[in-house]
C-alpha cells in the first residue's frame, strides 16, 4: 500500500515565495550591471547587504542631500556645509584623528582635493567623536587644508538619512547637483577614489571658479 500523497496548502506556499522574493528585492542593493538601484527626490541610505562601495548610476537615479552644514574646524564659530559648494562635486569625508584609517587616507583626500579643485571639486571633512583641539592639531600636523565641520556627535550625517554614523572613516561622494553617485564604507585609497571623482566631475561642465 503506497502511502497517502502529502497535500500542502498551496496558497500558503504561493503566498510565502511572494513574500520571500519581495524581502530579497528589497535587500539586493545591486543590478545586475553592478549598479545601485533608482532612487529618486531626497537620499535615502540603504542597507548595501555586506557591499562596502556603492555607485549610484543613472545620475538621474540618485537622491539628493540637502541641509548638511555644521560648525567649521577651521573656522569656529562660523558654519560651513554644502550651500557653500553649489556646482560643485562634493567628496565628504566622515574622520577623526583617533581613527589609524584616517591618518592613513588622509593625505591622499588632500591630494584629490588640490589635484581637482580646478575642476570645481571639494572636499569636506566632517569630524566625529573628536577634541577640536586634536583634530585641528592634527590637520596641522599633516599639512591638511580642506574645510571640515566639526561634529562631535555626527548630527549633521542626518541629512543622510539612514546613513550608519558609526562608520568611519566613510566616504561620499556628490554630484555638482549634490545628488549621492557613490558611496565608500572603508577606508579608500587615491587609485581608487580618484578615477570616480573624475568620472563624476565630468558628467557636467565645471563651473567658471574653483572652490574652496
Amino acid at each position: 500500500m503506497h502511502p497517502a500523497p502529502l497535500h500542502r496548502p498551496r496558497g500558503r506556499i504561493s503566498a510565502a515565495i511572494v513574500v520571500l522574493l519581495v524581502a530579497l528585492s528589497g535587500c539586493s542593493f545591486s543590478t545586475p550591471d553592478g549598479t545601485a538601484p533608482s532612487q529618486a527626490g531626497e537620499f535615502t541610505f540603504v542597507a548595501p547587504g555586506g557591499q562596502t562601495r556603492i555607485f549610484y548610476d543613472p545620475a538621474g537615479s540618485r537622491g539628493t542631500v540637502s541641509g548638511l552644514s555644521g560648525e567649521s574646524l577651521l573656522e569656529p564659530g562660523t558654519t560651513i556645509g554644502l550651500d557653500d559648494f553649489p556646482g560643485q562635486v562634493v567628496v565628504l569625508n566622515v574622520w577623526g584623528a583617533w581613527c589609524g584609517p584616517c591618518r592613513e587616507e588622509m593625505p591622499g583626500l588632500q591630494q584629490i582635493h588640490e589635484q581637482m579643485q580646478p575642476e570645481g571639486v571639494t572636499l569636506l571633512g566632517i569630524d566625529v567623536r573628536d577634541s577640536a583641539d586634536a583634530a585641528r592639531d592634527f590637520m596641522a600636523d599633516r599639512n591638511i587644508t580642506y574645510p571640515s565641520i566639526y561634529d562631535n556627535p555626527g548630527r549633521s550625517l542626518l541629512a543622510l538619512s539612514g546613513f550608519p554614523r558609526s562608520t568611519v572613516p566613510s566616504t561620499i561622494v556628490l554630484d555638482r547637483q549634490h545628488r549621492v553617485a557613490a558611496v565608500f564604507l572603508t577606508a579608500v585609497r587615491v587609485s581608487e577614489l580618484l578615477p570616480v571623482v573624475q568620472r563624476i566631475a565630468a558628467e557636467e561642465p565645471a563651473p567658471s571658479g574653483g572652490g574652496t
